[in-house]
């Protein structure tokens, strides 16, 4: 647990806002439901709004202390993303997490939220509405999947195999550009390369040890810090391209994450060689 914020009710919270908010408008979004953000694919819809609206209001109540930080706050006033590297205690969350895929009627999105004490991720929650579960870690603590029913099993990344025989997921729109057709390149020595378009799935899809790497270059708090603990919790070895630590306030200099280290210098090596 963690010294301030029960996971568990936070868990939960992110349940009931999309059994509330989410759950209803799925295939069933209006024309005037759905907006683009900062370009076509970048959208945000009344799920998105409305399900954010509900998590704060109660999350207030709940740790008043607390700071929050939405991807809708953030989109509505971008200078609260500054204070989560000093903040004692921030929430951080994405109410729709995959939004293109939401408002194309794709069943792959999540919930997701973090929380932050004094510049150090110490839980992850990913809730998956439509199979009704939650994937979730409390630094050393390990990761869980766990059921509303009580049930859980404990997670762990796959074992490492080689390089050619690694499957696994990069998100490659966000590369430089002069840079991404080498890295497309690269990716041939791999397996197999898919893409979710939802963080949320992926990180659930590496913790429950079905693919070898996951790869990011856009780094913002509420699409990666749940997953990366919970990557790590499974066993997962998480950096930036250049070796560092990925902390929350990062937003930049890319996130390779591997089953163990000698993965990751394969990885970076040979393949993401931005």
């Amino acid at each position: 647990m963690t010294a301030t914020v029960d996971v568990t009710v936070l868990a939960d919270l992110l349940r009931r806002a999309a059994k509330a908010e989410i759950l209803p408008r799925f295939r069933r979004l209006g024309q005037d439901d759905v907006r683009a953000k900062s370009e076509a694919t970048d959208l945000v819809t009344e799920a998105d709004e409305q399900a954010e609206r509900m998590i704060k209001a109660e999350a207030a109540k709940l740790w008043p202390e607390a700071l929050f930080l939405g991807e809708e706050s953030v989109a509505a006033d971008p200078a609260l993303l500054g204070g989560l590297e000093h903040a004692d205690l921030a929430i951080v969350v994405d109410p729709v997490d995959g939004t293109f895929n939401f408002a194309s009627g794709i069943p792959a999105f999540g919930v997701m939220a973090s929380v932050v004490s004094k510049g150090e991720t110490v839980a992850g929650i990913i809730y998956d509405p439509m199979g009704d579960d939650w994937v979730m870690a409390e630094k050393g603590g390990g990761a869980w999947l766990r059921r509303p029913d009580g049930e859980a099993q404990r997670l762990h990344a796959a074992e490492p195999v080689a390089l050619d025989q690694m499957v696994g997921m990069a998100s490659t729109g966000y590369l430089p550009q002069e840079k991404r057709a080498e890295i497309l390149g690269n990716l041939a020595k791999v397996r197999f390369l898919t893409n979710y378009r939802c963080a949320a799935h992926e990180y659930r899809t590496f913790a429950g040890g079905h693919v070898h790497y996951l790869m990011y270059n856009k780094l913002m708090p509420w699409d990666h810090l749940a997953g990366t603990l919970i990557s790590q919790e499974a066993g997962a070895y998480a950096a930036r391209f250049d070796g560092s630590p990925y902390l929350p306030h990062h937003l930049d200099g890319g996130l390779l994450i591997a089953p163990d280290k000698a993965s990751w210098d394969v990885l970076r090596r040979e393949v993401f060689t931005v």
